[in-house]
């Protein structure tokens, strides 16, 4: 549908979930150094101070000195959690994980109409199956207005809905351009006739351009 003209605007937001489990507390010995407090402590091993001082009920915490033995509740649930946090922080940081669990960094996103179009010639300039720089059309072929999107740019879609197009989003490459691409709107090759892509209808998705 690269010579379309009729478009519409909207926006899909992409979620993403990170879980945690909790299992049975195993401990450890602290041998303190001048200095420990168990703030720092708690920041060391991924401890809360409130659980340290539980364990350690016996030791005042204004009176932690050199030598003294403290105990280290530890737990498989702290270093998920903490390794879950760094990595929602490492997402939030200009990245975005797949649901297959694969972070893709990004230097912009962009909320964009997207149509599709299939090989035939008259949806080509008359070259058939053939992107701008005379490559073969495949899935994860995209047509974008270069002054949007330059030429060759790797990209993450997401939001779309169709048979035929990998599902929950995909890596493309803008490598193709088309006379009705202007603006925030990109035209996504499919597979098949176009009949078959005109299908695809107008469609509201989330374009992250990639590092």
């Amino acid at each position: 549908m690269k010579k379309a003209s009729m478009l519409t605007t909207a926006v899909l937001g992409l979620s993403l979930i990170i879980a945690t489990g909790s299992v049975h507390a195993a401990s450890k010995t602290h041998t303190a150094v001048e200095g420990d407090t168990f703030w720092k402590l708690s920041q060391k091993y991924h401890v809360s101070v409130d659980k340290l001082m539980q364990v350690n009920s016996k030791v005042s915490a204004s009176n932690v000195y050199a030598g003294l033995k403290i105990v280290i509740p530890t737990t498989a649930t702290a270093t998920v959690k903490a390794d879950a946090a760094a990595k929602a922080k490492t997402i939030s940081a200009q990245s975005v994980m797949d649901k297959a669990g694969t972070i893709h960094t990004f230097s912009k996103q962009l909320t964009v109409k997207a149509t599709a179009y299939s090989g035939a010639a008259s949806e080509n300039g008359g070259w058939a199956g053939l992107d701008y720089f005379g490559n073969k059309l495949k899935v994860g072929t995209v047509a974008v207005d270069p002054k949007v999107i330059p030429l060759g740019t790797k990209l993450y879609v997401t939001g779309y809905t169709y048979n035929g197009l990998p599902t929950d989003g995909m890596v493309a490459t803008a490598s193709d351009v088309g006379s009705a691409i202007k603006g925030n709107h990109i035209d996504i090759y499919v597979p098949g006739s176009s009949s078959q892509a005109s299908k695809f209808g107008i469609q509201n998705v989330k374009v992250y351009v990639l590092k």
